[in-house]
């Protein structure tokens, strides 16, 4: 909604003015408002849009385990800014929680609908997702452990300007468990060995910044595993796409040991 949009651009310019993060600048329009209705021909509906002056800026080497540190410390800036900030009575955003990602009523779609479930594949992740809603429903929401966060902090999400470092791609923020930004970051190649590696070095960089506790460390594994099989929702119902079918059935198939590890641990 038009609202939804005026509440991503209200958090990127408050983040950007404590200088939590440097973020995108929106461009006003000729009538000076930042959100223009725009109507094209073969779109049933007009569409909201928003102009961005261009970021310079590179993401950082996916090799070098230095970039996670990175993405640690900006999330602790950002998430230390949340819990400070008085947002406007207006402000309205989509919730990221169990029953609107594993649950009845999913942004995404539904797992059971990912590529290449098997029944014998779907009874992994059904007792998986049980175990998820358990270990959340013990975490619970207060809110210095679920509040507004980013949704999507990816090393390709942020950009490298010399010594500065600028955060993009606020389509996905909305209200969910902070750790969750952290197994945001591991998206689409969670099950490769490197992962618990690259985790501790965003717990690195979120502890230069902020404190965090034992317990909090403790459930990212839980917020990495839901973002797994979310992500599985987020390509069976996106299956026209070209991510979507370069990850297909093998994206399932390789989030089983994922599971069985998760369930072993727990």
């Amino acid at each position: 909604s038009r609202t939804a949009i005026a509440s991503e651009l209200a958090w990127q310019n408050a983040l950007r003015a404590d200088g939590a993060a440097n973020t995108p600048v929106p461009v006003r329009g000729r009538d000076g408002d930042l959100i223009q209705t725009v109507s094209i021909d073969g779109l049933p509906a007009p569409r909201n849009i928003v102009l961005f002056k261009w970021e310079e800026g590179r993401e950082p080497d996916p090799a070098d385990p230095s970039g996670y540190e990175l993405l640690g410390e900006t999330a602790a800036r950002m998430h230390a800014q949340v819990k400070a900030w008085n947002r406007p009575p207006w402000f309205e955003r989509h919730t990221w929680d169990f029953e609107t990602s594993l649950g009845d009523k999913p942004h995404w779609g539904r797992w059971r609908q990912g590529m290449g479930l098997t029944p014998e594949i779907e009874k992994v992740f059904e007792r998986t997702v049980d175990l998820i809603r358990r270990r959340l429903e013990r975490y619970g929401k207060a809110p210095d452990r679920f509040n507004l966060v980013h949704g999507d902090m990816r090393l390709a999400n942020l950009l490298l300007d010399g010594k500065t470092v600028k955060v993009i791609d606020f389509d996905d923020c909305g209200f969910s468990w902070l750790m969750y930004d952290c197994a945001t970051t591991v998206s689409f190649f969670e099950e490769k060995p490197e992962v618990p590696d690259l985790v501790k070095a965003w717990v690195r960089g979120y502890r230069r910044v902020a404190p965090l506790s034992a317990e909090d460390e403790r459930e990212i594994d839980t917020f990495v595993m839901l973002r797994r099989i979310l992500l599985i929702a987020w390509i069976g119902s996106h299956s026209e796409t070209e991510l979507a079918q370069s990850m297909g059935v093998t994206y399932t198939q390789t989030a089983v040991p994922l599971c069985e590890s998760y369930m072993a641990k727990f």
